[in-house]
């Protein structure tokens, strides 16, 4: 029989001396931080291989080959007797498996995975249920090897995202690094899918945790290299797109490529728009069980397949081939039709995977057409189509996504082709500036201000909290235990504190840290033989605020700090004069008056 506690969150569970010191160490320290990265890395790695054997697996099973894309309208190998129409029940009996999974066990693993990590960063503190990463790795297998038009780095990223972010609930972690805990595994998401580590990293904190800082980018950085490593030791170098490399001919070319951004730049807004306005159309349309609706419009995505079988799944193969000028000018633009209308569908219906693949998709083919175009019409250059495909991958995505560094950095770590860089940079900026200049959402935010969510909005206005300070808003300080309190004492004084903290003083009324509720629970009932720790054992050192800090700076502290409060202190090293916590910064906030002062008597 299963242990009654082996799922409850660790700091629930009744710890030792040593336990407790592990799991302080764990949740408090640096080198704990480390030491989280690295196993949010190896768990990522492992995740996304295991994800893409899923799809492959599911793939072969369906149409006796690893990827179909690029096979062409011919029957399956398993289902020889329905020749090519397989394709229009494919989706259907894909939808009936995971419409009805998903609808269960995790309706957040519907749709394309990134905008739901987002918000559970901005709004919920990183929190992100443990069942999404399983559901979202068996629906996202499903919708795309059965024909789904959609990619398998959205999935991995809400995957990872969710290990990391299971992990850091599990050991009780303050908000702030659950948040980092989450950018950990989304990088090692894409960091192991790619092959690209330094895309991943940017990819977490451009996208994910959207702020850059140096210890996010150090524990970061952990991760997606661990993922990496993991990921090489397992399938070894077998990439999942393969992409050749090339240069800039002459400084001539410029002209070009700032062009192909400004036109990468509207593709990627319109496909972020025609995205959405299919799944209204969907929307509308649909009046049954939410369950049914991936099979029954599975029927029309099965339509798409049938008279374009190169929208089967993610379709890197197809990329492939049209980047390395596979495919005539008609065709390119046929493919680039084709991808927006059987992706949007794929979403529309409720299918389960990613927009990053496609957007790289849409980008090829619109970059190798305008270098197939340009080629045409000025020979004398000998324009090279390809690199114009790569380049314009980059650039649609950055247009869609508003995440111009990971664009760059995911073509870059592709191809490992520096002379590429310059052009590459130019037409990502054009392209992300022209889609801010159309609208400040991306394909990724426009879901969640759809649903009346505006994580660019702040919480509070930073120049009004300049002007207020600390002493505004403190309240007084608790009053001390001593450090020989028994834990009784402690346990019953924190549970009549509004701030669930308590400052401790030795017997001449020095002060030795704080008493906090979350740690002191590890050790009430402690283990048997275990001596009960004093006030003393449990004093730990807060950062110190003073009177005069502002309430922008204090919010930053307290942010970083979990939400205990702080001790406001005359002197360093003094008792406290004063106590702060979230609730008195936001609620003097929310009274003060358009002057900066608090609006009354508090």
């Amino acid at each position: 029989m299963s242990s009654p506690v082996s799922s409850r969150p660790l700091a629930t569970v009744r710890l030792g001396g040593a336990a407790r010191r592990a799991h302080r160490w764990l949740t408090t320290s640096q080198s704990g931080l480390v030491g989280l990265a690295l196993l949010i890395g190896v768990g990522a790695g492992l995740g996304a291989v295991v994800f893409r054997l899923l799809i492959v697996g599911i793939t072969e099973l369906v149409t006796g080959r690893a990827d179909f894309s690029d096979a062409g309208r011919v029957a399956s190998l398993h289902l020889p007797a329905l020749g090519p129409w397989f394709l229009l029940l494919a989706p259907v009996v894909g939808g009936l498996l995971y419409g009805p999974l998903v609808q269960r066990f995790a309706p957040e693993a519907r749709g394309h995975g990134v905008p739901e990590v987002m918000v559970a960063v901005a709004r919920n503190g990183g929190r992100i249920p443990a069942r999404v990463a399983i559901v979202k790795s068996l629906a996202s297998a499903l919708c795309i090897g059965t024909g789904g038009s959609v990619g398998r780095e959205g999935p991995i990223v809400q995957i990872g995202s969710a290990l990391g972010s299971s992990i850091g609930q599990w050991l009780r972690v303050p908000d702030h690094r659950l948040r980092l805990m989450v950018a950990c595994g989304a990088a090692g998401g894409i960091s192991a899918t790619f092959d690209a580590p330094i895309a991943g990293v940017f990819f977490g904190l451009e996208v994910i945790l959207r702020r850059f800082t140096a210890e996010a980018f150090g524990i970061v950085v952990i991760s997606s290299v661990t993922a990496n490593v993991v990921a090489r030791a397992v399938v070894g170098e077998d990439h999942i797109l393969t992409l050749p490399a090339y240069s800039l001919g002459s400084a001539a070319e410029f002209p070009f490529y700032a062009v192909l951004g400004l036109v990468a730049g509207a593709v990627g807004w319109g496909f972020a728009r025609v995205l959405y306005r299919i799944e209204d159309v969907c929307d509308a349309v649909w009046r049954g069980p939410q369950w049914l609706r991936p099979a029954v419009g599975g029927l029309v995505l099965g339509g798409v397949l049938l008279a374009l079988p190169q929208m089967y799944g993610v379709g890197y193969p197809v990329l492939e081939k049209a980047v390395a000028g596979g495919y005539a000018v008609g065709f390119l633009l046929v493919l680039l039709v084709g991808k927006v209308l059987a992706t949007s569908l794929t979403i529309g219906i409720g299918g389960s995977g990613g927009v990053f693949a496609p957007s790289l998709f849409i980008g090829g083919m619109v970059g190798t057409a305008f270098g197939d175009v340009a080629h045409v019409a000025f020979p004398g250059l000998d324009l090279s189509p390809g690199a114009f495909g790569l380049v314009g991958m980059a650039a649609v995505f950055a247009a869609a996504s508003h995440a111009p560094i990971a664009a760059v950095l995911i073509v870059f770590e592709l191809t490992g082709e520096y002379s590429i860089i310059l052009p590459l940079m130019a037409a990502v900026a054009l392209a992300t500036g022209l889609s801010h200049l159309i609208a400040r959402d991306n394909i990724y935010t426009l879901k969640l201000i759809r649903r009346g969510i505006d994580i660019d909005a702040e919480a509070v206005d930073a120049d009004r909290l300049q002007r207020l300070t600390v002493a505004d808003v403190m309240r007084p300080a608790p009053a001390p235990v001593r450090a020989s309190s028994g834990l009784d004492e402690v346990t019953a004084r924190l549970a009549e504190s509004r701030y669930g903290a308590m400052p401790v003083v030795d017997d001449e009324g020095r002060y030795l840290g704080a008493a906090l509720a979350g740690e002191t629970a590890l050790d009430v009932g402690g283990q048997v033989g275990v001596a009960a720790p004093r006030a003393a054992d449990l004093a730990r050192r807060l950062p110190e605020l003073t009177p005069g800090t502002s309430l922008h700076d204090a919010l930053r502290t307290l942010t970083a700090h979990d939400a205990t409060g702080l001790p406001v202190t005359a002197t360093p090293g003094e008792p406290p004069i004063g106590w702060i916590d979230h609730r008195d910064v936001l609620t003097s906030y929310g009274a003060a008056d358009p002057g900066g002062r608090p609006a009354g008597p508090r």
